[in-house]
């Protein structure tokens, strides 16, 4: 405990590391403050707070904007939708690998062609948003009139989102877009645990307290399943220059254990929805068809789940294929002279590399596949729906993943404090 102390009292006596977090928490305020704001021209008694389905996970992630027609309510989705896309782009436009081979003045194209990507987006999103919401009578005004003037406010809404979530990333701490979901997510976690605790009463406060033990254990489990990695060795070849022998270093290259992060279970969500919304088409035409559309958008049923967890698996592997290039790793340790030890530098090497990315992300993709669909079974073993959605899923991984990348910067200030102590006091590291 006193080491607990002692870092947060570290931390506030760097300036900079200071104004970071001060930073970092006024932007999050002013998302809040926006994902309160109701559209203007929507009738509050009719808002019933409450979506299900998938679109009650994307309404989990915006802290409950989606469903109360917030101007926030589309948040930042907008923008990953883009960066899926610009990623997607990346394996099948030979332009956008060349512009990602340019460095970072190509990460900056990447960054320009995804922002304006992402008002496009919002406009069809937007558009798409204000129709269902007009549809259920929560609209007070002319109709034509509210979705004029909603779709302009929606967008500028996601941009401004957008704009806040660079600005964590450039004059805060930790990643801005992740900071955003986190917040929204973890907003909603009170009013969860209070409504479990409600639904069990006085008569269940073992069970509760049970509960908070087993979400404890979860947590655990995926922050070393977010943290695990598989360190392959690497021996760089010693070479002699004007009777000075340098290189013959032992490293490692960690390949992480999940390194699809969330994206699996993203494309799956996405392409379920999908797949629901061609079947309601037939929706009271052909009787199976509207079964199965009512099913995929049931997040507790066993169909929903089977395929769910099947195409997070098959996700995964696609997206580490796409992300992960042995070939390359095994090109550039060629150029810099260095080798795995007991392979041959080349295709071998790639072929190593290959399996050893086989070998790690198949039990990835089985735990990301069971942390997905855990919520549905805490559903059925009679916990409330909000506090259930905790219990695993992508909100976890969103919450556990953004604290861990926010811990890491905010220690890599802390070492560096450290060195500059030693260096102006001449101390010696013990």
């Amino acid at each position: 405990m006193n080491n607990l102390f002692k870092v947060i009292k570290d931390v506030f006596l760097i300036k900079e590391l200071r104004t970071r977090i001060g930073n970092t928490l006024l932007f999050l305020w002013l998302f809040r403050v926006g994902a309160a704001m109701v559209l203007p021209g929507i009738d509050m008694t009719q808002i019933s707070g409450k979506v299900k389905g998938v679109l009650g996970l994307l309404d989990s992630f915006l802290g409950g904007s989606f469903s109360k027609g917030s101007v926030f309510a589309l948040g930042v989705a907008p923008y990953i939708s883009a960066s899926i896309i610009m990623q997607l782009l990346s394996i099948a436009w030979p332009k956008i690998q060349k512009i990602q081979r340019d460095g970072e003045m190509g990460k900056r194209k990447i960054a320009q062609i995804s922002r304006i990507l992402t008002i496009f987006i919002a406009i069809v999103q937007s558009f798409q948003y204000l129709l269902a919401i007009s549809s259920k009578g929560m609209v007070a005004i002319d109709r034509t009139f509210f979705i004029a003037i909603s779709v302009v406010i929606l967008t500028a809404g996601t941009i401004f989102c957008m704009w806040l979530g660079e600005q964590i990333t450039d004059k805060g701490v930790g990643n801005g877009i992740t900071m955003l979901i986190m917040v929204g997510v973890v907003s909603s976690f009170p009013g969860a645990l209070y409504q479990e605790a409600v639904h069990r009463g006085s008569r269940g406060i073992l069970l509760f307290v049970f509960e908070l033990f087993f979400l404890f254990l979860i947590v655990l489990a995926t922050v070393a399943f977010t943290q695990a990695t598989r360190r392959v060795p690497i021996q760089y070849a010693k070479q002699l220059s004007s009777s000075t022998v340098y290189g013959g270093k032992c490293q490692y290259i960690p390949f992480k254990l999940n390194g699809a992060g969330v994206m699996p279970i993203i494309f799956a969500q996405l392409l379920i929805f999908c797949i629901s919304l061609v079947l309601s088409i037939w929706d009271g035409k052909v009787v199976w068809l509207a079964n199965a559309s009512r099913m995929l958008q049931d997040i507790t049923s066993w169909p929903f789940n089977l395929l769910f967890a099947f195409l997070i698996i098959v996700f995964t592997f696609f997206y580490t294929a796409i992300t992960v290039n042995p070939v390359q790793i095994a090109e550039d340790m060629k150029r810099a002279n260095s080798f795995i030890p007991g392979v041959t530098s080349g295709n071998a090497t790639a072929r190593f590399l290959d399996d050893v990315l086989d070998r790690i992300t198949l039990p990835s993709a089985i735990f990301l596949a069971i942390i997905a669909i855990l919520p549905a079974f805490a559903h059925m073993v009679d916990l409330s729906p909000d506090f259930a959605r905790f219990c695993g899923g992508t909100s976890l991984l969103i919450v556990v993943s953004s604290m861990l990348e926010t811990i890491q910067q905010i220690e890599s200030y802390l070492l560096m404090r450290r060195y500059e102590v030693i260096i102006n006091t001449g101390a010696r590291i013990k």
